[in-house]
């Protein structure tokens, strides 16, 4: 019997698959001169992972002067996407409090990518994500570093509030004055601006009839940039302006979403009364207040840009791209392009049009007989408003439909205090 021999050629052993690393480092300013600067950091985890031999450098991921309780920072949001995308294998951190410390966070995270077989290491606390006891490791300290942020944002807010108390406050800029170790002080070519705002305003100009004045005129407003309503508003309603100041308008509701609430009578206020040199002599400050009063007392459900209308984010102006913003114009309400109403026609020469106009044309684009808010949400996804009073409108399936509007005629656009107005006018001129 004869034997047959096979030779076996060895195969050529295949390259380990690189692991694809990234990492996370997080630098809050104001305790900067506790950890590594920003760049270091960086520095520190690019070398790192680019000299392991097993791995493959997929960046590293770095927010700045952001909390970790916080859980929109675009650079951690950017690396939970491209763990997503499957771009990432490990990511290695400092530490939890680095990674987040809110504990609910903190947890959903590492549990999201441990589904997607993602480890994370945290190099101080020497845990692995996708370790056996990883996740019970990580709740623990997790609640303690949550416990240390909230521990550090009481004592914040105690020492605020106790400056409060003292009548030192804690704001850092605005219009007109600056403020210097709890001194407030006048700064008098930004106080000529804001004498010049109050006398419009008892001259009869609106917010954005102002705010449009001055960037007409160049002024500049504070840091540079253009004047906007909301700023004049502020500016108005400011009891700074008459030497006062009334301390904790506001507090914050709770450490992890760090959101500024009006205070409503939840917590106490200090009023310093001719605390500091007043711009704006108090009879001229009240005279301006009780306008203010007066025209939220005649519309007491609003009609500022501010609240949420039928039309609000859905006008989209073809000439400039901004939005349309809702408006009182001669007693009529109606819609107009941002860019005309704070920079004026030479920006934008954009017509308004009429809510009820705006009401009729999208109820007969809708095939209906009286415009309906819910429907209209629901189906339209923006208008957008070309010249010559044409409007496409734009739908969420993806087709589109064009309409146009009439221009109101100059009679019907008369309110019954312009008809007024203008009969006591001619009154008088054929009376002499």
């Amino acid at each position: 019997m004869n034997r047959i021999i096979h030779k076996i050629t060895p195969a050529v052993p295949k390259a380990p698959k690189l692991m694809n690393v990234a990492a996370y480092a997080r630098v809050s300013m104001e305790k900067e001169t506790m950890l590594h600067s920003f760049s270091a950091q960086v520095s520190y985890y690019s070398e790192k992972i680019q000299k392991h031999p097993g791995w493959s450098y997929a960046g590293v991921y770095a927010d700045r002067a952001l909390t970790g309780t916080k859980s929109e920072r675009p650079e951690f949001q950017r690396l939970l996407a491209d763990c997503r995308a499957g771009k990432i294998d490990l990511v290695l951190t400092k530490s939890i409090s680095r990674f987040a410390r809110n504990t609910v966070t903190l947890l959903e995270t590492v549990r999201e990518l441990k589904a997607l077989g993602i480890d994370v290491f945290f190099e101080e606390q020497n845990i692995h994500s996708m370790s056996g006891d990883g996740e019970l490791m990580l709740t623990i300290l997790a609640s303690y570093a949550q416990e240390e942020s909230r521990s550090v944002s009481e004592n914040c807010k105690w020492r605020i509030r106790k400056k409060f108390e003292q009548g030192i406050p804690t704001t850092s800029q605005m219009n007109g004055l600056k403020f210097d170790h709890g001194k407030v002080e006048v700064i008098p070519q930004e106080a000529a601006i804001i004498k010049m705002i109050f006398h419009f305003r008892l001259a009869g100009m609106g917010k954005n009839a102002i705010s449009r004045e001055l960037n007409e005129l160049g002024i500049p407003a504070k840091n540079g940039g253009i004047w906007h309503e909301s700023v004049i508003d502020t500016i108005l309603r400011n009891e700074k302006y008459q030497g006062d100041l009334v301390l904790q308008k506001y507090f914050r509701t709770d450490h992890l979403r760090k959101i500024d609430c009006r205070n409503k009578g939840e917590l106490p206020k200090y009023v310093v009364r001719d605390n500091h040199e007043a711009i704006i002599p108090r009879e001229e400050f009240a005279a301006v207040q009780r306008i203010i009063q007066k025209k939220a007392a005649e519309f007491p459900e609003g009609y500022g840009v501010h609240n949420e209308f039928p039309f609000t984010r859905k006008l989209v102006c073809a000439h400039c791209g901004r939005n349309y913003q809702r408006r009182l114009n001669n007693g009529k309400l109606a819609w107009q392009c941002y860019t005309y109403m704070v920079r004026g026609k030479k920006y934008c020469p954009a017509k308004q049009i009429h809510e009820s106009i705006l009401e009729s044309v999208s109820a007969q684009v809708l095939g209906q007989l009286k415009f309906d808010n819910a429907v209209f949400r629901k189906e339209i996804r923006c208008i957008h408003v070309y010249p010559e009073n044409r409007l496409v409108y734009e739908f969420y399936d993806g087709h589109t439909k064009e309409a146009y509007w009439k221009d109101p005629s100059r009679r019907d656009s008369w309110t019954p205090e312009m008809k007024a107005r203008a009969a006591e006018q001619m009154r008088r001129r054929y009376a002499k």
